[in-house]
């Protein structure tokens, strides 16, 4: 089972089909509390696949399941063709981790930290030491590879994080929030290298509640909320459960939403939507640049005074307002900051 050349093929496992993971009706219960309640999930190999929910939806429960940490209640999992409840061990040789927090030793170096990994992994070590200055040049982190983790920058301790959890080239790598806690800057660099990742064939499993995560990251996305999927589909296809284009304007005086309103109700393709508090008249649109023309000529024609008018598509944040009934902690923590 060992070896860090990865895992070429799924023949003759359990349940390969074209999926690196598989789950059918997963449940685990905590006492009263069911944690995951019937949850399906699909990923196909060879991308990023998303898994948003807000806190406790049961998105780390599933990743802990799947990565055989926890025992499940009831359903099937399987991944990279293995079933994770019968053949657990084999598929730990075949996925990496990596939580929330990077697990990396600040008083190591950071090529101390790989070799650490890879003898703990039974490599060897001449084998250790190949991997890591390889995962090293790979995450970009060949320059300080003998400086103490302890002088890394956030970004550069979760690559070298991302680097250890590679030792064995898995064939599926669960990130849980890889990027809780980083600047715009670090979490950019956890991106790059998640790319490259599945570039060279990993499957990656993301849980985030960054959507702006998800949305640059993951080619599909799966919401689970109360441990059911509620919504699976592509980014841009989540979207579209809110509509399309939207209308946008922002007036300097509410005394003038109502003859906005009447304005953009002649462009728009549902009836138009008026927050007082932020000045601010949204609607849908079809023909998103005749629309836009349409009304700032209107309103310019009638003197409105117009502080910000554009177009813009729904965000997976709308997506998951809609479906859940709230924003993510994380959206919600910077409105409150505002």
């Amino acid at each position: 089972m060992g070896g860090y050349d990865g895992y070429n093929g799924y023949n003759g496992y359990d349940g390969y089909d074209g999926y690196a993971v598989r789950a059918e009706g997963l449940e685990k219960r905590y006492g009263e509390k069911r944690a995951l309640d019937g949850f399906d999930l699909t990923v196909r190999e060879g991308t990023v696949h998303g898994l948003l929910g807000p806190n406790g939806a049961g998105k780390t429960t599933a990743v802990r399941i799947l990565s055989t940490l926890v025992r499940l209640d009831g359903g099937r999992a399987t991944v990279a063709g293995l079933d994770v409840a019968r053949r657990p061990r084999e598929v730990r040789a075949r996925i990496g981790l990596t939580g929330q927090y990077a697990a990396v030793d600040e008083v190591l170096t950071g090529r101390q930290n790989l070799e650490m990994f890879g003898r703990l992994f039974h490599l060897g070590g001449r084998r250790a030491k190949l991997r890591a200055t390889e995962l090293l040049e790979r995450f970009d982190l060949a320059d300080a590879a003998d400086k103490g983790v302890g002088d890394y920058s956030g970004g550069m301790r979760r690559r070298l994080d991302l680097a250890a959890s590679m030792i064995l080239a898995p064939a599926v790598l669960f990130l849980d929030e890889p990027t809780t806690g980083l600047d715009p800057r670090s979490r950019g660099e956890v991106w790059e290298s998640v790319r490259a990742l599945v570039a060279d064939g990993t499957t990656v499993l993301l849980t985030t509640q960054y959507l702006e995560e998800a949305d640059k990251l993951a080619s599909h996305i799966t919401v689970i909320d109360q441990g059911r999927a509620i919504a699976d589909d592509t980014p841009d296809g989540l979207k579209n459960l809110v509509g399309g284009d939207r209308i946008e304007v922002v007036v300097a005086e509410r005394s003038d939403i109502p003859r906005v309103v009447k304005a953009v109700a002649r462009v728009s393709d549902g009836e138009p939507e008026a927050d007082e508090g932020e000045s601010r008249v949204h609607a849908p649109v079809v023909d998103r640049v005749a629309a836009l023309t349409e009304v700032a000529r209107t309103l310019q024609d009638e003197g409105v005074q117009v502080e910000d008018i554009g177009l813009r598509r729904p965000s997976l944040d709308d997506v998951f307002l809609r479906l859940t009934g709230h924003r993510t902690d994380v959206s919600e923590a910077k409105e409150a900051a505002v």
